[in-house]
């Protein structure tokens, strides 16, 4: 490899990455374009992780994929363009598990039926466990409890939605995420091949469907007293009439699915894309008697074909996979090759500024190094803060510790939640809470919106090895969004950390103390050569940080005080020393 290709690589391994949504600044991805180009953000990134709704979406804030096609209202080819002028290459989110049921695949399948050339793009829940289960009286195949006892599950109940065929027939579809069906109001017109009803007759019936509708109540329970003789009619034109919002699963068995994946690469390379985040890659692979939650060798095998894809497009993949620390993933995945998401730090981060003790942070950090793994952490980003994934797991009847034990975990949620923080779970299909999953909460927030704590938490991460990935709400020490969250009613957790700001914002935000210095943090990592060097500890004290880049005649030097909170990067270029005191 040559010096300048080596550099290259290490440049794209340690520059600093924005994540924020097309329009979290302004009104779309023009005004975030218009923020990055103020002096202030001068050679702060090299990356930008924009979120999904990037593309047509409709659901799950971007995360349900109608199309991979820019999302004309909020992103334009003059802003891929302003990108690329400024020196600032995409990642981008593939959604490998499931897309919208507002897709053209989907709503062929819909129009179509068993006659769509998509039939086997989904997967028809009764057609997996055929054979497998019980058929209900609801028309859905039960597996054996032996098979159910073994699924990993993202909500409560089967993962299935149920949609109307044009041949009559309710369908169950694979559902691991969101849904929603709504129930259309009935019209007078609805109901001109019922036969002969008089006026008064036809306004009693659609009152009556349209007050249940409303009170959502079972339509099977309908009293339509004399014309009940009517009912099962009716119940078949409410369900032809509904309308679904889903993340229906894709059947990677289907060839159609891989020719999609290829075209949907390719695309995302043309839009300026480097990195590719693989968003819920985990659940893809599905066989009878396992989790369905990374199944080996099945995952691997739908990873390494992937991956192949990627090369063709010269892409960069980063998976994305929650999992405990004890289950060891993370280095399955980094030792084949891959980026790995660090979802491990930002608990170990609050953890670290909350106990006043580095000795959790620096046994992950030189675990990053020693293995050499390529990683992309965060504190604050779209979604909540890891726990889960801090915690040990038992395998085969061996217990392998977490990077922190579960009094620990349980510390740091009760901080969080002392704070204002929403708990995310996890449950089985009975619906019983299994585990814990997540926190939901801005970082500020989480940190007890001390100023010195989140300057010291972004110092820390950017002299951690890897791309530093930054939500553009925690520059401008963003608060928790409680009424966004309530609005969002059962899925509204997220929306805490997601609160967009104006331009007025930034310029505001600009004439803090805590933006101005996040932003010199931020342009030194971003642009000084001695990140693309060796990354050392030092042996501090457990209340004290010590990190050290160096690289040719350029080294920097984090040195913070766990107690105070006060911290210094030491600059030496040439032998000068400058000092930043914080």
């Amino acid at each position: 490899m040559s010096a300048k290709k080596e550099k290259s690589d290490k440049k794209v391994m340690n520059g600093v990455m924005l994540n924020a949504y097309p329009d979290s600044i302004g009104n779309n991805l023009s005004d975030l374009i218009s923020m990055l180009k103020y002096p202030d953000f001068k050679d702060a990134f090299s990356f930008f992780y924009v979120l999904p709704t990037f593309f047509n979406s409709d659901l799950d804030r971007g995360f349900s994929v109608i199309d991979y096609n820019l999302n004309k209202e909020l992103v334009s080819a003059d802003d891929l363009k302003a990108l690329e002028e400024m020196g600032i290459a995409l990642k981008c989110d593939i959604v490998l598990n499931h897309l919208s049921v507002a897709s053209p695949q989907f709503k062929d399948l819909l129009k179509y039926g068993n006659k769509s050339e998509f039939k086997d793009f989904f997967i028809n829940w009764n057609t997996f466990w055929e054979g497998n289960g019980t058929m209900g009286e609801d028309g859905i195949i039960h597996p054996k409890q032996e098979f159910l006892d073994k699924l990993f599950m993202r909500k409560a109940g089967l993962p299935i939605l149920k949609v109307f065929f044009p041949e009559g027939t309710e369908e169950p579809f694979w559902n691991t995420f969101y849904q929603q069906i709504t129930y259309q109001k009935l019209t007078i017109e609805d109901l001109q091949n019922l036969g002969e009803i008089p006026q008064n007759g036809k306004e009693f019936i659609c009152n009556t469907v349209n007050l249940t509708l409303a009170e959502n109540h079972d339509v099977s329970l309908l009293d339509l007293e004399e014309y009940n003789f009517l009912k099962e009619e009716l119940i078949l034109i409410i369900k032809q009439k509904r309308t679904y919002l889903g993340q229906m699963d894709l059947n990677a068995n289907s060839p159609l699915v891989w020719k999609f994946y290829e075209e949907t690469l390719q695309k995302l390379a043309g839009y300026g894309c480097k990195i590719v985040r693989l968003d819920a890659f985990a659940y893809l692979h599905k066989e009878i008697g396992q989790s369905n939650f990374f199944n080996k060798p099945g995952t691997w095998d739908y990873l390494d074909r992937i991956k192949q894809i990627a090369i063709k497009n010269d892409l960069i993949l980063l998976p994305e996979i929650h999992a405990e620390y004890g289950c060891h993933l993370h280095d399955e995945v980094a030792n084949r090759g891959f980026q790995t998401y660090d979802f491990f730090f930002p608990g170990l981060v609050i953890h670290t500024l909350e106990t006043g003790s580095n000795r959790a942070l620096v046994n992950w950090a030189r675990e990053v190094v020693t293995k050499e793994f390529k990683t992309v952490n965060m504190l604050g980003c779209h979604d909540g803060i890891p726990v889960l994934d801090l915690k040990g797991k038992e395998i085969e009847g061996t217990f392998h510790p977490g990077l922190l034990s579960d009094e620990e975990i349980d510390f740091v949620m009760n901080k969080i939640i002392e704070r204002g923080g929403r708990v995310k779970n996890l449950y089985d299909s009975k619906g019983k809470k299994i585990s814990y999953y997540q926190v939901n909460a801005t970082f500020f927030s989480a940190l007890g919106e001390d100023e010195q704590k989140l300057l010291l938490a972004r110092a820390i991460q950017l002299f951690m090895p890897g791309i530093p990935q930054v939500w553009y709400l925690d520059i401008f020490a963003g608060s928790n969004d409680y009424k966004a969250a309530d609005r969002g009613g059962n899925a509204g957790h997220k929306e805490i950390n997601r609160t967009n700001i104006t331009l007025r914002d930034v310029e505001d935000g600009l004439k803090s103390r805590i933006v101005k210095n996040q932003l010199k943090l931020i342009q030194l990592r971003n642009q000084s050569k001695a990140f693309l060097g060796a990354v050392s500890f030092g042996d501090s004290a457990v209340d004290e940080i010590d990190i050290t880049w160096e690289y040719e005649n350029e080294v920097v030097q984090l040195t913070a005080d766990l107690k105070t909170y006060h911290f210094n990067v030491n600059y030496y270029n040439n032998r000068v020393k400058k000092t930043m005191s914080f």
